[in-house]
């Protein structure tokens, strides 16, 4: 049995890269405009962050599941810019009582949703208790953490692994600029992140000009030998990938 899992231990990474690099897209900001339903027509494994207690969230969330879409629910939270964050939104004004309050209410309208990602949270996910009582909620609730790390302090993702909530963050955000040029380079670099990295998670949103130059640059990742997966498979994956590693140490 030493031998045999000396073995795998040696030839687990020959095998992880004789596999396809895999890739999460998560279209954001889901819920406010009619047109944003037209990022429910792209093609492939595409997963969608909807804002809750939107005039459209609701109904696009039932579209994308009844597609076989992951949806997870994109919570705003409080920016150190100070702009308005919406409904449903967390603050650090707010106790325990009012965090799980209002993450309650986001998931009574979408209670399928596999989990939540931040919408802003510049100034929230850098403070420890907010995350805290966010993640034993989601804990709770067998729910995903995705860390859209809109801060390089943010303290969301390491707070959620502390808790046992399955998590990962953001590597790239393809359409900071609304210009093909831009979200080319952008899609250019996710490939190459893939290539190094196995797994890699990208955040887009539901402009006009991004879907356009999404429906032009997904088949680049087949031809590049990429799987574009659902982000709970990209998460699952890694949870999967954790244990074995873990298996062969032991």
């Amino acid at each position: 049995m030493l031998r045999l899992l000396l073995t795998f231990s040696l030839l687990w990474p020959a095998l992880l890269y004789a596999q396809p690099a895999q890739v999460a897209i998560i279209i954001d900001d889901i819920g406010y405009r009619k047109s944003d339903a037209q990022a429910l027509y792209l093609p492939g494994n595409i997963s969608y962050a909807i804002l809750p207690h939107t005039p459209y969230g609701k109904i696009l969330a039932l579209q994308a599941k009844a597609n076989k879409n992951d949806v997870i629910l994109h919570i705003p939270m409080e920016a150190k810019n100070g702009k308005k964050l919406g409904p449903g939104a967390l603050t650090s004004a707010m106790n325990e009582t009012g965090i799980r309050a209002s993450l309650t209410h986001a998931f009574a309208e979408i209670p399928f949703a596999l989990g939540i990602n931040n919408h802003m949270g510049s100034k929230l996910t850098e403070l420890y208790q907010p995350m805290a009582w966010t993640m034993q909620f989601l804990r709770e609730r067998n729910l995903m953490f995705i860390d859209s790390l809109t801060t390089g302090a943010s303290q969301a993702e390491e707070v959620a692994i502390s808790f046992g909530v399955p998590s990962l963050h953001r590597h790239i955000f393809l359409d900071n600029k609304l210009e093909h040029a831009y979200i080319l380079s952008q899609f250019k670099q996710l490939i190459l992140d893939a290539k190094r990295y196995r797994s890699v998670v990208a955040i887009a949103h539901p402009h006009p000009e991004t879907i356009r130059s999404l429906h032009k640059l997904l088949p680049l990742l087949e031809k590049n030998n990429i799987e574009l997966v659902p982000i709970s498979r990209l998460l699952n994956n890694k949870m999967a990938s954790s244990n074995q590693q873990t298996n062969a140490e032991d």
